[in-house]
């Protein structure tokens, strides 16, 4: 299982929410480029980064600071937030981004995931954010009829690969993942799960791995000091 520190940007800095909620920004970091380096230097391969202000305009807002960090930090990154055409797919992966997230995308323009899917293959990930189960979309302030199980699959039946699922009723709540909603999800569809939203310790490293997910992103709790990014990645490798 790979480990996803993750960025989040709104208005240029590094922020975390809490359960999605915009009116609860708090700057974590004194530069997305100081936090992708300590990164780095934990040993990570990877990097999970979101444009908040592109996911609530539906539109690339933060996009030539998060190309930027990502060239500099030296880590493979998957950007999403505001990624609503083929456009703004094309300005992340020309710029050295790895893989592209698709999350309101996915509910409301299923025809932008195929084309996508077609030109591009794996670097093309769907993004599913739920609350009860139900999947939410522009930032998570939409409401969608659409469970997020059903989204999946019909995201697998258009040759997606790759998920990043997120409760958001976990988000920046340290209170642990939904395990039993990844379960589910990682038995419902072959597409690689990458868990996103509760992380707050070694021990929900462990159990995720042992869902057998393929990647876990942690934000938070690299930056509350609740988990140790360095020791996780350690882990993970052994397991």
């Amino acid at each position: 299982m790979i480990i996803l520190p993750a960025i989040d940007i709104k208005d240029g800095n590094c922020v975390r929410l809490f359960k999605g909620d915009y009116a609860t920004v708090q700057k974590v970091a004194e530069s997305p480029y100081i936090a992708a380096q300590g990164f780095a230097d934990a040993g990570a391969e990877w990097m999970h980064m979101v444009d908040l202000d592109g996911a609530k305009d539906a539109k690339l807002v933060n996009a030539d600071l998060i190309a930027d960090v990502a060239k500099a930090s030296g880590l493979s990154v998957e950007v999403g937030g505001g990624i609503r055409d083929m456009k703004a797919v094309e300005y992340y992966l020309s710029r050295g981004i790895n893989r592209v997230i698709l999350g309101s995308a996915a509910v409301k323009n299923q025809q932008l995931v195929i084309d996508a899917v077609k030109e591009y293959g794996e670097r093309i990930v769907v993004g599913i954010d739920a609350k009860d189960g139900m999947v939410r979309a522009e930032g998570w302030i939409d409401n969608s009829e659409i469970n997020y199980i059903e989204l999946a699959k019909r995201m697998e039946n258009v040759g997606v690969k790759t998920i990043v699922f997120t409760d958001i009723d976990q988000d920046g709540t340290l209170a642990g993942p939904n395990l039993k909603q990844l379960d589910v999800l990682a038995h419902e569809v072959s597409c690689n799960i990458i868990a996103s939203g509760g992380v707050a310790v070694l021990k929900d490293i462990v159990n995720l791995a042992e869902l057998d997910v393929y990647g876990a992103i942690c934000g938070k709790a690299i930056y509350t000091g609740s988990l140790d990014l360095k020791q996780a990645i350690e882990v993970t490798n052994k397991i």
